[in-house]
């Protein structure tokens, strides 16, 4: 695979389906949002603004998918996020849906 094409993949990915790479980064271990954008960025070398990581992280609390508590650590605060058993839900029944589509999209092609 091209380069140029697995970046802008990668990169289309990360801004259309954040939400579904924030809940796979919490649920792989509770963590804050400052490192969840160095992860980000680290991982799939997107830069993430904060202005679309908090308003993301928000929403998915909102939504009831994460739970988040204040933590001190060194004498800051932090907000660490954790799945709950609805983000877990979510998450798998994305994971469902996609197989699904990749599966069908093979037998069409055969």
């Amino acid at each position: 695979m091209s380069e140029t094409y697995k970046k802008e993949i990668v990169q289309h990915i990360i801004r259309n389906l954040l939400d579904i790479q924030l809940l796979r980064i919490v649920q792989a271990q509770p963590t804050w949002g400052y490192k969840i954008k160095k992860q980000v960025e680290a991982d799939f070398n997107v830069k993430l603004r904060h202005g679309a990581l908090y308003p993301a992280l928000n929403s998915l609390e909102q939504k009831g998918f994460l739970e988040s508590k204040k933590q001190k650590k060194d004498g800051r605060a932090r907000k660490v996020y954790t799945i709950t058993e609805n983000g877990k839900t979510y998450l798998q029944t994305y994971y469902s849906v996609l197989q699904g589509q990749l599966e069908s999209r093979n037998i069409k092609s055969n």
